[in-house]
């Protein structure tokens, strides 16, 4: 028999990894990471955990006792996880989130491959944006990871989006930081500039949503208010995945532009969790096929 397409077999050898957030029970990693396990004959196990913020610290101490070998985090996790890990890769510290936990001899090191993940879901879908100019909507964890990643791999200028308040002021200050540490030219503006969004999205090659706004439940939701913004010539991204087809992604089809959603990111930066895991390619071809459809 092919030991790739048995069963999964959990003994005393079995590794832990899994997801700790709030809510985790829509999450599809588990198949996905289950699934390439079993593909590669692994003995490792996925599993979800409903972990508030507010139980993290304690949830790490038993995982440490377990010695669990890695694991995602996700909202509301991620920035507390910073806090809490014993070293930060180079992204993950200039992020400020941390969504993947690599335990490297009792020691949780964090790491953010969410830029990585949107970055290659770009060249998945068949675009190369390198050395041109993006324009990125959203000032929280995603937007964050996806801004850095995006500079660290070469887009020559980035102009931020966001609502006055907290995050925009969080938003400046990661403009900082990106000048700082690379060669990308870094913009933020307010979302309710209209005049500044036209004349950005007239030059840049992609839009990126990397807000809530059309999420499930709230659909009816879109972050561009006018969608004659929207030029045949641009392409638009939606880091959102459910609904596939957000009310953005609706608006720039009927504006002739290429799109695509969240779930190549998705895939895409579990790919990278797996790997930094269990030093091992993610058969990423078969689980696409089988549990994400863009």
């Amino acid at each position: 028999m092919d030991n790739r397409l048995a069963l999964p077999v959990i003994d005393g050898h079995t590794k832990l990894t899994g997801l700790l957030g709030s809510p985790v029970a829509h999450s599809i990693s588990p198949l996905m990471h289950n699934e390439a396990f079993r593909l590669l004959g692994l003995n490792y196990v996925y599993l979800c955990f409903d972990v508030k913020e507010d139980c993290l610290a304690d949830t790490l101490k038993g995982l440490r006792c377990m010695n669990i070998a890695g694991f995602n985090c996700t909202m509301p996790d991620k920035t507390k996880m910073c806090e809490l890990a014993d070293a930060l890769s180079p992204a993950a510290q200039m992020i400020g989130a941390v969504n993947t936990v690599v335990n490297e001899n009792g020691r949780f090191i964090g790491h953010n491959t969410d830029g990585i993940g949107y970055m290659q879901a770009v060249k998945e879908a068949g675009h190369d944006i390198i050395g041109k100019q993006m324009t990125l909507l959203g000032g929280g964890g995603a937007a964050t990871a996806i801004a850095v990643q995006a500079a660290l791999d070469g887009v020559s200028s980035l102009h931020i989006f966001n609502r006055k308040g907290r995050s925009f002021d969080r938003a400046v200050q990661l403009a900082a930081r990106i000048q700082a540490h690379t060669c990308c030219k870094v913009s933020v503006f307010d979302l309710a500039d209209e005049s500044a969004l036209k004349q950005s999205l007239a030059d840049s090659a992609i839009l990126t949503n990397a807000t809530s706004l059309g999420m499930a439940p709230k659909e009816d939701a879109c972050p561009i208010a006018n969608e004659k913004l929207l030029h045949p010539g641009l392409i638009v991204s939606d880091i959102i995945y459910n609904p596939r087809k957000t009310r953005l992604l609706l608006a720039a089809e009927r504006q002739g532009c290429q799109t695509f959603n969240g779930l190549y990111m998705l895939l895409f930066q579990g790919a990278e969790a797996f790997r930094l895991w269990t030093g091992q390619d993610m058969p990423v071809a078969p689980i696409k096929e089988k549990y994400f459809h863009a």
